[in-house]
């Protein structure tokens, strides 16, 4: 979870505040939560199921798609020459047809639908489990806060402060069994 701007504003002025002999006592460190996601296999396992998911919901979407744009040409085509019954009945079957396709739509992509809490879903699972390695690494480190390069919030940090490896070597060690 990210915290609001206003948040970290307020801790990056009560930071500058901070008498210089406690400041250089204030351990700090951040991760690029990017590469984590990126080099962490199951980041990476999370992810290729969530786009197979969104590959079979778009293949159903596209079939749908092709049954009103087949009922709607078969509409055009052949209207004039059905009767007034046969007209209404396809009529009937092209409006259930958009009628489907666009609840399908909503259904999967809409703001409360399955492709967002599939989504949250799979990389809750993933967060809380860098979450726990962060933590761990902080605590051996003996550091007192750890940012995210990745938020666009730190200009600057020096290089020796970056535990990214170190995070990404506990979560292999725990994917492994082999925890610190």
């Amino acid at each position: 979870m990210r915290f609001p701007a206003r948040v970290i504003a307020i801790v990056t002025v009560l930071m500058l505040s901070v008498p210089a002999a406690f400041a250089a006592d204030l351990q700090l460190g951040y991760i690029d939560s990017s590469r984590i996601f990126i080099e962490y296999k199951d980041a990476q396992d999370a992810q290729q199921r969530f786009d197979r998911m969104v590959q079979g919901w778009r293949d159903e979407a596209v079939e749908k798609e092709k049954i009103v744009t087949q009922l709607r040409a078969e509409l055009r085509d052949q209207g004039p020459i059905l009767s007034a019954l046969k007209r209404q009945e396809k009529e009937t079957a092209l409006q259930r047809a958009v009628t489907e396709y666009e609840t399908f739509i909503q259904e999967i992509w809409g703001p409360t639908g399955r492709a967002s809490s599939e989504n949250e879903r799979a990389t809750g699972e993933v967060v809380q489990q860098i979450r726990v390695a962060v933590e761990k690494v902080a605590s051996q480190k003996g550091l007192v806060m750890v940012f995210d390069s990745t938020s666009g919030f730190m200009i600057y940090a020096d290089r020796t402060l970056d535990i990214t490896a170190d995070v990404l070597a506990e979560l292999a060690a725990r994917a492994t069994g082999t925890a610190r």
